[in-house]
């Protein structure tokens, strides 16, 4: 199935198929249109173009990047999806990487903790905010039990995500609606449960998310969370740290990232309770001593364990390694004009990701856990916007 769509400000978006399941096969496949590869890619970049000569983020260009967070993430992932799927899997996250685990069992653990956190269970249905091309919505309904729609925003993620539902044979615990969740297309208080993994910082605002979040929750359901986030230790006073933020922010679609303080001020603010929160990338959280540091993947290690060896496309050599593929594809007209700026784009983001870790300036997964207000105040959704006509939950 070969789709290409016309968004509002005539950029066509590039020619793909979510039944291809090479990497190889992708990159031809887009190639039999690259125009509107090159331009996706232009169109991405010169969000950027501004803060790049002089080297940091300015308000008018954050603004910028805000005011068209819709546009720019859809031509994020539009470029991305494919390297992220080869490099990386199906689940676009990281987690706590526990010694003696699998790099995918980490990552499962990551989700199921989300699910035992909602308490989903048979009966259920729970949205994902932000759903990727539907690994963690997968994995988490096989674990609960629970329906799970998925919510996105990118088209090819959203056909992408049905096709692997239907082959793996759990489109009837799962679906994909395609839609914006910063005006989500479901009724009010409609969502037994919610989550979003590493998906929301996307946002424009929080608030914009999380109110819509607030709205389309029952009253007394939970929303659980994985956020990208600043930390203490950032100082943005300092260049070299603003430098590697602005890096992980280019290098990943984030207009702009938020600090733990303003998360927690934005989820108050729309009206949830907090129940709990932790920063499980903190080096003196607990159980970090049973962990190597969420980084490792992207930082790579010197070793012939052959977990690390199954990895390997993620380290800086299989990065090397795919950058050079990609060049030499692109120069041999296989891959389409601009592929390589995406692998650098790429290979910029797993650096300053590596950077930021290792100073501890930013965070991944700041995981917290609220409920919006049983009482007379968790029905009140009068301050946001309805949903769109013609979409409904559940089966």
């Amino acid at each position: 199935m070969t789709r290409t769509v016309q968004n509002a400000t005539a950029i066509p978006t590039p020619v793909q198929d979510p039944e291809l399941s090479s990497f190889l096969l992708r990159l031809r496949k887009k190639n039999t249109d690259t125009t509107s590869h090159k331009n996706t890619v232009d169109s991405y970049y010169n969000y950027w173009d501004s803060d790049r000569t002089v080297h940091t983020d300015n308000d008018q260009s954050v603004e910028e990047r805000r005011a068209g967070s819709d546009k720019l993430t859809n031509h994020f992932y539009d470029l991305v999806t494919d390297f992220y799927e080869y490099g990386w899997g199906t689940s676009f996250h990281f987690a706590r990487m526990f010694r003696e685990t699998t790099f995918r069992s980490c990552v499962a653990q990551h989700e199921n903790f989300l699910a035992l956190k909602l308490g989903l269970k048979p009966g259920m249905e729970c949205i994902d905010v932000g759903c990727g091309v539907g690994g963690p919505l997968r994995e988490i309904a096989k674990f609960s039990g629970a329906f799970i729609t998925g919510l996105n925003n990118n088209s090819y993620q959203v056909d992408r995500c049905r096709h692997l539902a239907e082959e793996l044979g759990l489109s009837t615990l799962c679906k994909a609606v395609k839609g914006d969740f910063q005006k989500m297309p479901f009724p009010s208080n409609t969502l037994d449960a919610a989550y979003a993994i590493e998906a929301t910082c996307h946002a424009a605002r929080l608030e914009n998310v999380y109110g819509e979040i607030f709205r389309v929750l029952k009253p007394g359901a939970q929303f659980a969370c994985y956020e990208w986030l600043t930390t203490e230790k950032y100082d943005e006073s300092d260049p070299k740290q603003k430098q590697i933020i602005h890096d992980v922010e280019e290098g990943n679609s984030i207009s702009k990232l938020y600090t733990i303080p303003q998360c927690l001020a934005a989820l108050r603010s729309v009206g949830f309770e907090i129940e709990e929160y932790a920063d499980l990338a903190d080096p003196n959280s607990t159980l970090a001593e049973a962990q190597d540091p969420w980084y490792l993947p992207l930082q790579g290690k010197f070793t012939l364990d052959m977990e690390h060896l199954h990895r390997w496309r993620m380290t800086p050599l299989g990065r090397w390694m795919t950058d050079k593929m990609v060049l030499t594809l692109e120069t041999l007209r296989v891959a389409p004009q601009g592929t390589r700026k995406v692998s650098t784009l790429l290979n910029l983001a797993a650096d300053s990701l590596v950077k930021a870790g290792e100073q501890h300036l930013m965070t991944p997964m700041f995981f917290f856990v609220v409920r919006k207000p049983a009482g007379p105040n968790g029905g009140n959704v009068a301050n946001v916007a309805a949903p769109a006509a013609g979409f409904s939950v559940g089966h």
